[in-house]
Order: structure tokens, then C-alpha cells, then sequence
């Protein structure tokens, strides 16, 4: 994206060791006119957490890069399936535990109150099927009146979006994320919302932890990962631990996810690993 100034990445860390491997490094944004993409080997999707703003230029961009002589990473048929977040049926529809969803599209105040009955919940969490960084998500509580009802309408009116309960071991325990690597995986971190809040992103203010995935966990998420096709060169999984202990998926991002490399020794040695094996493996193509 071409302005970074409230966002944290730490990308910069992979630029050495791609270095070491021969690589060299530009960065280039999405939005720039007559890039001449035919310049470069590869284009690895970094940072360009601005794309809900305009999801159809982005896939423009994606397919021009797709028609020239660099490789995707992701590939296109990866980006473009996890662009809406409405994969997350596909990734139910194959095993995966997910998040109890709804998908609506321009929801009133019927089927918001409806959503929160289903669930048997007193909190739902209102969210766009295409977005990054939390924007345009919100927290209605089943106390909510109709002015508040109303406005949370008013934003969703004629778009998609998803209703959700709201799970509670957010609030404590925070969220999970594991990277996987070419299918591996490479680290884990636990996001935990600062008081208060619910937003996860650490541009909100959350705390990020390096830690070692429970096993149970890892064991869930590399499930996950084999109902994906192709295989990713590299993927988040975010994970929230439901009401009766499992731990369920909220998330598969394919697209742009910050890997947060500082959290792990290695892990950026790791991520160039895959980088480099998954451009040779398919060089001969391009």
C-alpha cells in the first residue's frame, strides 16, 4: 500500500536472507500506474492491507501480474478464493471447524436480532465479507436498541457481511495465529485485545506474544491447511477457542498476512526458504 504510517510490518526482516539466497528486494505498490511486472521474477503479496477499498482494481492488478513472466505468491486461484471471506464455507463444507457464521446481505434490525437468537448469545460480531485490520466490524449486544440496530444496518446496506456470536475467550485468552510455511509449521503468536476492546491487530493496540501453538492446536490447524488446494506458500490461520474448549478457525489469510517474523528466531530464514523452493519449483513456467 503506498501509505504505511499506521501500520506495523516487519517484512524488512526477510530482505537479508533474501539477499543471501541471490535475491534482490523492491517495493512496489498495488496502486502504481504501468508497472512493467515482466521486470521482475516474483511478487510476493506483502502489504496491501488497503485492498478492500477497491477489491476489483486489486484483482486487476493481480491478473496482470499473473499474465507477465513474474510469479504470484499466492497464486491467483488462492488470492481470488480468499479474497471474500465466504471460504470459510468451503473450509466448513470439507471438516474444518469455523466460527458459527451467518451470511447476509444488507441485514435490518429482524435479522441481526435474529442472528443473536440463533446463536443463544447476548453479543453477535458484525463483520464484511471482504475486509482487513477490523474496519466496519462491530460488537452488538442483544441489550442493543434500535438507534444502534439501525446504524450497524445502515453501513451493511447492500453489501455481505457475516454475523457471528461474539466468543468470549477473546477477551483473556486473545486469539491464536500459526504461520505455515509451504505447509509447515513455522511459529505461532497469541494476539490479546488491550482492556476494554475486542480488535486483536496490534494497531489497536493488542499485545503480540511469541509462543509454542498448544499441541491440540497445531494438530487442528495442520488439518485445516490439507483442505487447502494448492498447497500456500505461506498462510495465517487464526484461531479462537469456542465455549466447549475446541478451538475453531475465524480465519485463513492467504493474501497479506503480517507474519510477524520478529516473534520467532529463524523465521524469516524460514519464510525465504519457501519463497526460493516454490519460485524454482515453478520457474520453468515463467
Amino acid at each position: 500500500m503506498d501509505n504505511m504510517a499506521d501500520f506495523v510490518s516487519d517484512a524488512d526482516l526477510s530482505i537479508e536472507p533474501m539477499a543471501e539466497l541471490g535475491w534482490t528486494v523492491e517495493y512496489v505498490s498495488w496502486r502504481a500506474p504501468d508497472v512493467d511486472w515482466n521486470r521482475y521474477d516474483a511478487v510476493y503479496l506483502c502489504t496491501p492491507w488497503d485492498y478492500p477499498d477497491d477489491h476489483a482494481g486489486f484483482l486487476n492488478v493481480l491478473e496482470a501480474i499473473d499474465d507477465s513472466s513474474a510469479l504470484l505468491i499466492n497464486s491467483l486461484p488462492l488470492v481470488r478464493w480468499n479474497l471474500d471471506k465466504r471460504y470459510l464455507q468451503d473450509i466448513e463444507a470439507r471438516g474444518g471447524a469455523i466460527v458459527p457464521t451467518r451470511w447476509v446481505s444488507s441485514p435490518g434490525e429482524s435479522e441481526l436480532l435474529a442472528a443473536l437468537a440463533a446463536f443463544g448469545t447476548d453479543r453477535i460480531v458484525v463483520k464484511p465479507v471482504i475486509g482487513a485490520n477490523a474496519v466496519d466490524t462491530f460488537v452488538l449486544a442483544s441489550s442493543a436498541g434500535r438507534e444502534r440496530l439501525d446504524a450497524v444496518a445502515a453501513v451493511f446496506d447492500g453489501r455481505e457481511c457475516m454475523l457471528q456470536p461474539f466468543v468470549e475467550s477473546v477477551l483473556a485468552e486473545g486469539e491464536y495465529s500459526l504461520f505455515f510455511l509451504s505447509g509447515v509449521l513455522s511459529h505461532a503468536i497469541r494476539k490479546v485485545p488491550k482492556t476494554g476492546d475486542f480488535r486483536v491487530q496490534e494497531e489497536h493496540g493488542a499485545d503480540i506474544l511469541g509462543v509454542e501453538a498448544p499441541p491440540a492446536l497445531a494438530t487442528v490447524a495442520a488439518g485445516v491447511m490439507r483442505l487447502v488446494e494448492p498447497e500456500p506458500v505461506y498462510a495465517r490461520l487464526d484461531f479462537v477457542r469456542g465455549a466447549d474448549g475446541r478451538f475453531l478457525l475465524m480465519e485463513l489469510e492467504l493474501i497479506e498476512p503480517s507474519l510477524y517474523l520478529r516473534t520467532s528466531e529463524g523465521s524469516a530464514a524460514r519464510f525465504v526458504r519457501a519463497f526460493d523452493a516454490h519460485w524454482r519449483a515453478n520457474d520453468s513456467g515463467h
